[in-house]
Order: C-alpha cells, then sequence, then structure tokens
C-alpha cells in the first residue's frame, strides 16, 4: 500500500512540535520536550510503530531523560525533513523552513 504525500499543513503542524521540543529542550524541560516531539512525529507517520519501538529501545538501554530528548529531537527532525521532501517546490515556498532547520537538511541524504 503507497502512502499518501505529505501536505503543506503536516508539515506546518510537525515543524512548530519539533521547534516547541527544542525550546522545550534547551530550557531542560525534557519531558515536555519529549512529549512535543512524540506529536511531531505522529504527523503523517510513516511507520505507526516508531515511537514505542524507539521508547522500547531506550528503556533497555537506560538512558537519561535528556539523553532520551536527544534521541526523540533526531527522529523528530529526521521526520520533518522527510516530509519536506514530498513537497513541491510551490508547496515548500508555502512553508517556510526555518533557518537552522534548513541549514541542518541541507546536506542530508546525498550519500
Amino acid at each position: 500500500m503507497e502512502q499518501k504525500v505529505a501536505t503543506v499543513e503536516e508539515v506546518r503542524q510537525t515543524q512548530e512540535h519539533l521547534k516547541f521540543g527544542i525550546t522545550q529542550h534547551q530550557k531542560k524541560t525534557y519531558k515536555e520536550a519529549i512529549e512535543s516531539f512524540k506529536i511531531s512525529l505522529k504527523v503523517h507517520p510513516e511507520d505507526e510503530n516508531q515511537i514505542s519501538e524507539l521508547e522500547k529501545k531506550l528503556k533497555a538501554g537506560q538512558f537519561k531523560l535528556a539523553q532520551e530528548s536527544i534521541a526523540f529531537m533526531g527522529c523528530a527532525s529526521v521526520h520533518l525533513n522527510e516530509l519536506v521532501k514530498q513537497l513541491s517546490d510551490e508547496e515548500k515556498d508555502q512553508v517556510p523552513i526555518d533557518k537552522n532547520l534548513d541549514e541542518a537538511f541541507k546536506g542530508w541524504g546525498e550519500s
């Protein structure tokens, strides 16, 4: 079954939750950051089990809360990047990607 392409609104939602999560992580409110990253991952998910699988791996590794937050941040960042790639050039113009995120994404996936 082929997955539907992401919409402009889904990319906007994903970016907003990711940015909020990053802000919460910087404030060291890691639980709130993780929840925001999870919300980001739930918007147009590629894999419905991604969050539960990551939680199992993190629990097994006995990571600190800050490390868990970083892991979810990374997943949410990759997720946003993948959604942005699905948009046409015209749609990308409708969703201004945060400059810092855009710079981070430029070198991804070129291998």
